[in-house]
C-alpha cells in the first residue's frame, strides 16, 4: 500500500499565544524545531522528540504538531500498532493507530486537541485507513487536570469525536482491565467491507468461547 501525505495546516488563536497546527510535518522541519520541556506525559523531553522523528521516517508514520513559533507544544501521531498488540497480528496495511495525543498544561483548554485531529483528518488519505486508538486511564493526566476517570474519559471521546472517532466495543483484556480504558476507531470511506470485517475479528478475538 503506498502511504500518501499531504501538508496541511491552520493556524489557532490561543489566549497564551497563537498557534500553527500542521502536518504531516517532515522530519527535518521536526529536527529543527524545539520540544518544550512540558511535553513529559509518555517519556522525557527530548527522548519524545527522538521517538517523534523516528515515526515521521517510517513510511506510514505522520506527526501533526502545534507549534508556538519554533517550539513544539503539543502533537498527535500516527502508525501501525505495536507489534506485540493484537491490533497488528492482521497484517492490514490499511490499519493505523493514534498512539500518542498531548498539550503542554499550557494551551489545554484552547482547543488544540480538535484542532490537531481535525487537520490530520484533512488529508484526504485519511479515507484510505482504519484509525484506531486504544485509551487507557493510566495514560491520563488525572492530577494536573483534576478530573476523576469518568470526567477525562468523556473530554478525550468529545476530544476524538473531532477527527472522528466513536466508540468500539472490544474484549481486548487490557482495555477490559478498567471500565473507563475504550477502543475509539473511524472508519476511512474507501475501507471495503472485507477489511471492516477483518477489524472486527481483531476486536472479538474471543466471542466463539463464551
Amino acid at each position: 500500500m503506498e502511504h500518501v501525505k499531504t501538508y496541511n495546516a491552520l493556524e489557532l488563536k490561543h489566549r497564551n499565544g497563537d498557534l500553527i497546527i500542521e502536518g504531516p510535518i517532515r522530519t527535518s522541519d521536526l529536527e529543527s524545531y524545539a520540544f518544550h520541556e512540558g511535553l513529559v506525559a509518555f517519556r522525557p523531553p527530548a527522548q519524545q522528540h527522538k521517538a517523534l522523528v523516528g515515526i515521521s521516517k517510517l513510511p506510514e508514520g505522520r506527526i501533526i504538531i502545534a507549534r508556538n513559533q519554533d517550539q513544539i507544544v503539543g502533537y498527535v501521531t500516527y502508525l501501525y500498532p505495536d507489534p506485540l498488540e493484537r491490533w497488528s497480528e492482521g497484517n492490514m496495511e490499511n490499519l493505523i493507530e493514534l498512539g500518542a495525543i498531548e498539550v503542554i498544561a499550557k494551551y489545554r483548554g484552547g482547543g488544540v486537541g480538535k484542532a490537531l485531529l481535525e487537520v490530520s483528518m484533512m488529508d484526504d488519505a485519511m479515507e484510505d485507513y482504519i484509525v484506531i486508538t486504544t485509551e487507557y486511564y493510566w495514560h491520563w493526566d488525572l492530577k494536573e487536570t483534576k478530573l476523576n476517570v469518568w470526567e477525562y474519559r468523556k473530554v478525550m471521546e468529545k476530544m476524538m469525536q473531532h477527527g472522528g472517532l466513536e466508540y468500539f466495543a472490544t474484549d481486548d483484556p487490557e482495555i477490559c482491565s478498567h471500565p473507563a480504558n475504550c477502543l475509539m476507531a473511524r472508519i476511512g470511506k474507501r475501507i471495503e467491507q472485507e477489511d471492516v470485517q477483518r477489524f472486527d475479528s481483531l476486536r472479538f478475538k474471543n466471542r466463539f468461547l463464551y
